[in-house]
């Protein structure tokens, strides 16, 4: 009711963890079962990088998977695509559409990628200048998602 959408960079699904320990255990090895949303679900992008040895690569369709169960969603059929950053970082987009054909979840898998900020400055820390510039599409993703009322 909150936020009309969502977007995630090298994270865990809602309800993966309750303490640290749980926290670390799905940073290692996955969310064993991300909690349902109990509400209206806000449109989500994910950002994850497939050589993150930090959070655990299989977080990244997770949480698009609980955003797609949270809309009734599952089972859409997902547009996938691909390409490169400007500096050469690949990745592996796919987007899933709802039946009016809107843009609800976006899946950004970034090959190569560890745990960094895609795009990021060079002066940051944890960031991948030569990656996806991720703050720019999530910020496309939120202005097409605006909140209503």
């Amino acid at each position: 009711e909150v936020f009309a959408a969502v977007g995630v960079h090298s994270g865990l699904p809602r309800g993966c963890a309750t303490d640290v320990m749980s926290a670390l255990a799905a940073m290692r090895s996955g969310c064993p079962a991300p909690a349902r949303s109990a509400g209206p679900a806000p449109a989500t992008i994910v950002f994850h990088g497939d050589a993150d040895q930090t959070v655990h690569i299989s977080n990244g369709p997770a949480l698009i998977e609980a955003a797609l169960q949270a809309r009734g969603m599952q089972g859409s059929q997902a547009q996938p695509s691909g390409g490169q950053s400007a500096q050469g970082q690949r990745y592996s987009q796919t987007v899933y559409h709802d039946s009016e054909g809107h843009a609800m979840a976006e899946y950004w898998q970034l090959h190569g990628a560890g745990h960094t900020w895609s795009g990021g400055h060079r002066d940051g820390s944890y960031t991948d200048p030569a990656g996806v510039d991720a703050t720019a599409q999530m910020l496309r993703f939120f202005l097409a998602h605006p909140k209503a009322g």
